[in-house]
């Protein structure tokens, strides 16, 4: 909470101040207002707002998919305290996760205040604005709950900072907590305007609402037990996203990757990210922590390291040690997940004639933007994959798409943290109750069903009954590596901490024994002919999560240390929070 203090200090001159390239983004120049004239009309306003949509989101990156994905098995580094689930509070990432969430929590009630006072502008405009703030806001809280448990709820930062008890807060039940955020949502959907087939990127109703279903059956299980009402409104909501919103899964699944699409019909809330780098925090830089070195030819990508888990190519029935001439790969999703052994892509280093995954390693002559590669010619991931969600391509490929120049560590693909998609599966979950149940809901049917098609088209017969298991498999080939995975456990955990438990024991988390890179080499240098994988293993013995540890975490991730100095009630029980207080 230091670190929300220092944030809120700044708010106000970060929310007028920011920048971006982008028509969605734009802003005017620096030194033509100050926060006394801004918010005068209709672009200001919306200006005012834009900068939620980026900026103070920068410093989840790296937790999003730490947190996300590794501590779920589906993302390899090596001796990463998320995937030993060993983090504590003194970890830089986790720090940096928690002060960015509570950047949002404050830039954005901020905003939502300012807007409050606006006077003479069309009052469409402002309650649009004003709902987006708070929905990031909820969003903000949604991320803190989920990963922190108990958190404290602070509504009003201006209000906190004045009264001088910024290091007197206590943490509120996370029941209260759910609660909080669906009273920002609820607000958030009076003030949005009904968009139908939304194409412009904007929060909107059907944005906070598909949230909401989102909350609702996150929160279900809260209490040790399933509450079917909570069930029963995840599913309404869901229900009518998914029946009014216009919004439409995107026939390719790898388009919703693409820049191209940064404002697509599948998208529902996303983080639209600036190239310019204007300020810093407003650009993407997933690329240099997931790609591989010479990805792009700004010298900023060294994610070879880590890969993809053996784990999550299971689950997608693949695997790296597999000759790629007889891997049954029908699932599209796979491809578009994580690259393998003979994979091609026609939409990176498309004016070098594509990426080849194989011929990126082992061919001098080949990289991005036409000139040679700068990897060092080894194959590093210990897990034999490559991220492919989260990568842009090269600077052609940014230039191609957005008609701007991508920079080091700075571009401008959109990460999309709500789907329609997950909308459906929401539904389909909504309509169980947990491990070892079914349904044969005719509306939760077709979503799996339309799901399952896109993934595998023309090849999958249509399901008449569908399991819990079989939801919870599904989300996780559909979301892999979007930062969103450990919450599934997260939710399960409250109700049925075994059943997450031993699913993530059962999992092969660990990297291959044995130089897999001398294998791609070989069979890259046969001309893809001869595959020879005999000297390679699962390396079993390396590390398998203890169920106190795994138990430990689903219950909360500790606290940031300089956060409990600060406030040292972060390690006190929780204390009821009187939510009518709760003013808008």
């Amino acid at each position: 909470m230091k670190n929300t203090i220092k944030y809120i200090a700044l708010c106000l001159v970060a929310v007028l101040f920011a920048s971006s390239c982008e028509k969605f983004l734009d802003r005017p120049s620096e030194d033509s207002y100050n926060s006394s004239n801004f918010y005068q009309d209709e672009t200001q306003c919306i200006q005012g707002v834009n900068y939620l949509y980026n900026s103070p989101w920068y410093d989840v990156i790296r937790g999003f998919y730490r947190v996300g994905e590794c501590f779920s098995g589906n993302y390899y580094m090596g001796s990463s305290p998320y995937l030993q689930f060993t983090v504590n509070g003194s970890d830089k990432e986790l720090s940096d996760m928690s002060s960015s969430l509570w950047a949002v929590n404050a830039n954005a009630i901020t905003v939502y205040n300012r807007l409050k006072e606006t006077t003479g502008v069309n009052p469409d405009v402002v309650k649009m604005c004003e709902g987006e703030a708070l929905t990031w806001k909820a969003f903000a809280y949604f991320f803190l709950v989920r990963s922190f448990g108990d958190v404290p709820i602070i509504h009003d930062m201006s209000a906190m900072i004045a009264a001088n008890n910024y290091n007197e807060v206590y943490k509120a039940p996370r029941a209260q907590v759910y609660e909080y955020i669906v009273m920002l949502l609820e607000k958030a959907m009076t003030l949005l305007p009904k968009k139908v087939a939304n194409k412009d990127g904007r929060i909107d109703y059907y944005s906070a609402e598909a949230l909401l279903a989102k909350v609702y059956l996150q929160k279900a299980g809260v209490s040790g037990t399933l509450n079917q009402e909570d069930l029963d409104k995840a599913a309404m909501y869901a229900k009518d996203v998914i029946e009014n919103s216009g919004r439409q899964l995107l026939p390719e699944y790898s388009d919703i990757f693409r820049m191209q699409n940064n404002k697509n019909l599948e998208a529902l809330i996303s983080w639209h990210w600036d190239a310019s780098a204007q300020p810093w925090t407003a650009q993407n830089s997933f690329q240099s922590d997931l790609g591989m070195n010479g990805m792009d030819e700004f010298g900023d990508v060294w994610g070879q390291w880590n890969g993809p888990s053996i784990a999550l190519q299971d689950q997608f029935g693949v695997s790296a040690i597999q000759d790629p001439s007889t891997r049954s790969d029908v699932d599209t999703r796979r491809k578009a997940t994580m690259m393998l052994a003979g994979d091609t892509y026609d939409y990176f280093w498309t004016t070098n004639g594509g990426f080849d995954y194989l011929r990126f390693f082992y061919d001098d002559d080949y990289g991005p933007s036409g000139t040679a590669n700068a990897s060092d010619k080894s194959m590093n991931s210990p897990t034999g994959a490559a991220c492919v969600k989260f990568l842009y391509g090269d600077g052609n490929d940014h230039m191609a798409a957005l008609g701007v120049s991508a920079g080091r560590m700075a571009y401008g693909l959109s990460t999309h943290i709500l789907r329609l998609a997950d909308v459906y599966l929401i539904y389909c979950e909504a309509k169980l109750h947990g491990p070892g149940s079914s349904t044969t809901d005719a509306f939760a049917l077709q979503c799996y069903n339309d799901i399952r098609n896109r993934a595998i088209p023309g090849s999958v017969s249509a399901k008449t009954s569908i399991t819990f298991e079989e939801v919870f498999k599904e989300r996780n080939l559909e979301l892999a590596l979007e930062g969103d995975r450990w919450y599934d456990y997260v939710r399960v955990g409250y109700y049925n901490p075994t059943f997450c438990v031993n699913d993530i024991q059962a999992q092969r988390r660990n990297s291959w024994q044995g130089t897999l890179n001398d294998v791609y080499k070989a069979y890259y240098e046969s001309g893809k002919t001869a595959w020879d994988a005999s000297s390679i293993s699962y390396n079993a013995g390396e590390f398998t999560p203890t169920a106190d540890a795994i138990l430990a975490k689903l219950a909360a991730l500790p606290f940031p240390a300089e956060d409990v100095v600060y406030n040292p009630h972060l390690e006190d029980e929780p204390q009821e929070f009187d939510l009518s207080t709760i003013k808008f």
